[in-house]
């Protein structure tokens, strides 16, 4: 057994095979049922050509069938390449060329965007839908697929910790990018299966660790589409736990799951999924006295969200997570800190994280000095067909040391803990001063009548670039930029009140709450006078 999710999915199923693994809807299944689901599939695809190192694309609402094809893939030592349910064919089309995808797995609900897309991608020969008939041509439906396929492992290969892992990532400017991780790696940079502990140093001590855990429900609130949902599966199982989905993300959904599966510890990703679950548990129409754990990563909560929470879930603990797909996990949150009153984030025992300079030496804790966030260790080891993003990202210092950049502006305190200010890559320059959209949007949120903004840098004549919003209003709200201007006036200095507001019925944000800055710019531009 190696550090491979896949060897490590399969020891669970020998060791604890009649414990529940999976919940989506009315479906259960016990690790041995998904173990034997998954290794049908893995023969389909055996049967298909697919090889070592070949790429397969999961395009798939949360279920079973994408838990089956996560596994399947990986048990045959091919790459998962998750794919953005919400992607248009001008998406998809560069998605599928630039994953080199051969087969892909995909809801019928997306038929007419496969039909288009799907001929175009050079590689692509293998297509299996899933949820009832598909007009795509020689697609094989997926019942078809698993019916008659051995339910055991045989052919299968030896695999290796080094095995590839790829999580697209959407970005907030741009085209996704394929993030290449090698499985041991990946393991270790999400917890180290014990992530609450010492990381495992024996592959055979997660079976055990498993073994001795208790019934724990553990949910993953995010789409599996986003890397984070994934991870959270995986940590999930490596604790012997059962993962409980719904198939998309609804906050009444999401709470009526979580009464009745009595569910332990939920992830969610920031404002975008915090905000309607507070709406809703302050209706108080539900049970939540088996919630312990509410965590977020992969988007930031603000303060005036996470007070809420807390608020509603007195016995809950909060926990917001600093990390990246890049990265892994990193870090938590210090108590009290929040976008609007500046981030603190203090390092778990297992990162070794850095604020470097320009010429890549450490900043000196307490100096004030401004640098990147940078984790060295157990990190991703590229980008997928991107070689120069890769030679930016992932650079080694002169002592030979190799570090991941992570974008993340930053000053480390004496104390060792780490005061993040945002992506650089979204900082606006407004007449020589700086101006991090992160701090900006969580004042505007703190407004009553605010329910999401996102903040860009627009052209400016005068200033170079200004601070416009994109705000969405609670619903029955009669908002105007005259109000939001007030509110933002008593608590942000002069030079970061946005200029420009947008009003919009509703914000564009990806499936994981990531802002989607480039078509924010795009609308505050066109309300700009």
């Amino acid at each position: 057994m190696e550090f491979n999710h896949a060897d490590l999915f399969e020891g669970l199923a020998d060791a604890i095979g009649d414990r529940v693994a999976v919940v989506c809807g009315d479906t259960r299944l016990t690790y041995a049922e998904l173990e034997a689901h998954a290794n049908r599939l893995a023969h389909f695809l055996l049967e298909r050509g697919v090889r070592p190192g070949e790429h397969v694309g999961i395009q798939l609402y949360n279920g079973i069938e994408y838990i089956a094809g996560l596994l399947a893939t990986l048990k045959i030592r091919a790459v998962p390449i998750n794919v953005n349910y919400r992607y248009v064919e001008a998406e998809l089309r560069y998605l599928y060329t630039d994953s080199d995808i051969v087969a892909l797995l995909y809801d019928t609900e997306f038929d007419a965007r496969v039909a288009a897309t799907a001929p175009e991608a050079p590689k692509l020969r293998t297509l299996v839908a899933v949820g009832g008939p598909s007009k795509v041509q020689d697609a094989v439906p997926y019942d078809q697929a698993i019916a008659g396929r051995p339910d055991g492992r045989e052919g299968f290969q030896k695999r290796s910790g080094d095995d590839v892992y790829i999580i697209y990532t959407g970005g907030t400017t741009g085209m996704p990018k394929g993030v290449m991780w090698h499985n041991r790696d990946l393991f270790m940079a999400f917890g180290g299966g014990n992530p609450y502990g010492e990381p495992h140093t024996e592959p055979r001590q997660v079976i055990e660790q498993a073994v001795n855990s208790g019934p724990i429900i553990m949910m993953p609130a995010a789409p599996l589409m986003h890397g984070a949902a994934q991870m959270g599966t995986f940590i999930a199982w490596w604790m012997g736990a059962t993962a409980v989905y719904t198939r998309k993300f609804d906050a009444v959904e999401v709470l009526r799951v979580v009464e009745r599966e009595k569910v332990l510890t939920i992830n969610i990703t920031g404002d975008a999924m915090a905000r309607p679950l507070a709406e809703e548990i302050a209706t108080g129409a539900y049970d939540l006295s088996s919630l312990l754990v509410l965590s977020s990563t992969g988007a930031i909560l603000t303060g005036t969200v996470r007070d809420r929470l807390q608020e509603l879930l007195p016995n809950v603990m909060i926990v917001d997570s600093f990390g990246s797909t890049e990265s892994g996990f990193t870090a938590s949150a210090v108590a009290g800190s929040s976008p609007e009153s500046g981030l603190k984030y203090r390092p778990i025992a297992t990162a070794t994280l850095a604020v470097l300079n320009e010429v890549l030496e450490p900043v000196k804790p307490g100096s004030g000095e401004m640098g990147t966030v940078a984790k060295t260790g157990d990190i991703a080891f590229g980008y997928y067909n991107d070689p120069a993003k890769t030679a930016a990202t992932f650079v080694t210092d002169t002592a030979g040391t190799r570090w991941l950049l992570t974008g993340d502006l930053a000053r480390i305190e004496d104390d060792g803990t780490i005061l993040v200010f945002g992506r650089g890559s979204q900082c606006i320059n407004s007449g020589g001063e700086k101006v991090f959209p992160e701090e900006v949007e969580a004042v505007l949120k703190g407004h009553p009548s605010v329910f999401d903004a996102v903040v860009t840098g627009i052209p400016d004549e005068r200033w170079g670039s200004r601070v416009a919003a994109v705000v969405e209003p609670r619903d029955g709200a009669n908002l105007t930029a005259e109000e939001l201007d007030a509110h933002c006036r008593e608590r942000i200095s002069g030079y970061k009140v946005p200029r420009t507001y947008a009003f919009v019925d509703h914000m564009v944000r990806s499936p994981s709450g990531k802002a989607d800055y480039r078509w924010a710019k795009e609308t505050a531009q066109s309300a700009a006078p």
